[in-house]
């Protein structure tokens, strides 16, 4: 597996880079097993100088840091620069509040006295994947630091130097070697990372297969894992619901990013009184997304991220319309260099489409008509993923409780499903397990360790 640059706005190869050898590896390891033992007795005020620097460098550095996500994925330039804030609002909230997070949490046991001591566990191995670069790896190595532990982080291989830039950012924060390690390494080798007994734990966000693999290999070596994988996401449109800003959060919620995101709304479940309201307002919305240089402000829609995404989407839109699927709009890719896919749209879909069960990774929207609640929620269910949902509607009680029948990890009311630092992240069934970021997201890595004091003559 090669790491490469590859410019998605023109299909050009612009750099590439070596994998390191089975020595560099096995050396890099050991400096970060060594480099923990240090790293976990230091003061919340030394892990924090250097992940607020972090933050800081972030800041000062958003132009080149955003242009080396649209450059390497085709992320449009506005929303790289806010992939970048976001990512430094992440290492600015945990380089904040995690003293407070992991203060130890006192017992009342019947008998003395108790308490729970969060402790760091070790050199921590992260899989991240492509569409969200720097935001992936800042909501796993913020907290994760600032517990003590250690990362080691194995990136996309298609954005290499994204990777190579956080590893700087942190450098130049004064991490020392061993903190944090960027890897370039094949897929073939993470089950041996993964048994190592260096690496006490894996987190992974990316796709089914990925998250099965990296799951049987932890339980192998009895190592926890946390996966975040991929997700299906219904946007539910009641009745009562303002329709103008419900269109405008649906083009949004479906559009951001490309469509590439494991949180973008893709099945929009529509009551049947606004069905036809929501869809002519949605199709003029996404007529207005026009393909563009990803580089430039003023583009609305850029390219995906690959050749091979392009393919596979265009594959997965021709499956479910051979299924019995209606095609409402586009379909096709756009006839022009680069991997630009139409707007798309699909109604009528039978169970058996491709539409139907499988995650839709780019610009495509599904719309089904329901007539009531109980039709909506069954259909929302319908999925083997469960990572995120929303609910449109003037009813803000009756919104929450048809979003305690979601089986979803995250429900939003009034917003498409999304992401900020202290709000938990994660799912449920085939969307994986474990949560990220808020005062959750800090725990999972630890040890929370019981110490007991008893008076010596209690029997």
């Amino acid at each position: 597996m090669a790491y490469k640059t590859v410019n998605p706005f023109t299909g050009v190869e612009i750099k590439s880079f070596d994998e390191i050898s089975k020595k560099e590896l096995d050396g890099k390891l050991k400096k970060a097993a060594a480099f923990f033992e240090i790293w976990r007795k230091n003061s919340f005020d030394d892990r924090k100088k250097i992940i607020q620097k972090v933050a800081d460098l972030m800041r000062e550095r958003s132009d080149e840091l955003a242009a080396l996500i649209t450059l390497e994925m085709g992320k449009r330039i506005k929303e790289s620069e806010s992939e970048v804030e976001l990512s430094a609002s992440i290492y600015q909230y945990y380089a904040t509040n995690a003293e407070h997070f992991l203060a130890d949490t006192a017992l009342t046991p019947e008998k003395g006295s108790a308490y729970v001591r969060k402790e760091p566990i070790g050199v921590l191995l992260g899989i991240e994947p492509w569409n969200y670069p720097y935001y992936q790896v800042a909501r796993f190595a913020a907290p994760n630091i600032m517990a003590g532990n250690c990362i080691m982080l194995k990136h996309a291989s298609n954005v290499p130097q994204c990777a190579l830039a956080i590893e700087k950012l942190f450098t130049d924060a004064g991490a020392p070697a061993g903190l944090y390690t960027n890897l370039f390494i094949s897929t073939d080798s993470i089950e041996d990372v993964i048994a190592d007994p260096v690496i006490k734990a894996v987190s992974l966000t990316g796709s089914e297969k990925a998250g099965a693999s990296v799951a049987a290999a932890a339980g192998k070596n009895l190592k926890k894992s946390v996966l975040e994988l991929g997700g299906s996401d219904p946007f539910i449109v009641l009745e009562d619901a303002d329709m103008d800003t419900t269109v405008n959060w649906a083009v949004y919620g479906r559009m951001q990013n490309c469509g590439q995101a494991c949180i973008a709304a893709k099945r929009f479940i529509v009551m049947d009184k606004v069905y036809d309201e929501f869809l002519e307002k949605f199709i003029a919305g996404l007529q207005k997304m026009e393909p563009g240089d990803p580089m430039l402000e003023a583009t609305k829609l850029g390219p995906l991220s690959s050749k091979s995404a392009l393919e596979g989407l265009e594959e997965q839109v021709e499956k479910s319309i051979k299924a019995g699927a209606k095609l409402l709009m586009g379909g096709k890719r756009f006839n022009m260099k680069g991997y630009f896919m139409q707007p798309t749209i699909l109604a009528d879909i039978p169970k058996d489409a491709a539409a139907y069960h499988e995650e839709l990774f780019g610009p495509v929207a599904s719309v089904y008509r329901v007539n009531s609640e109980d039709e909506a929620v069954t259909l929302a269910n319908a999925t083997r993923f469960g990572l995120g949902g929303a609910i449109f509607t003037t009813d803000e009680k009756r919104g929450q409780k048809l979003a305690e029948r979601i089986n979803t990890g995250m429900v939003f009311i009034n917003h498409p499903t999304g992401s900020q630092p202290d709000l938990p992240f994660g799912g449920t069934g085939q969307s994986g397990y474990g949560r990220e970021l808020s005062s959750l997201g800090i725990d999972e890595f630890l040890n929370k360790k019981l110490i007991r004091t008893s008076d010596i003559n209690d029997k």
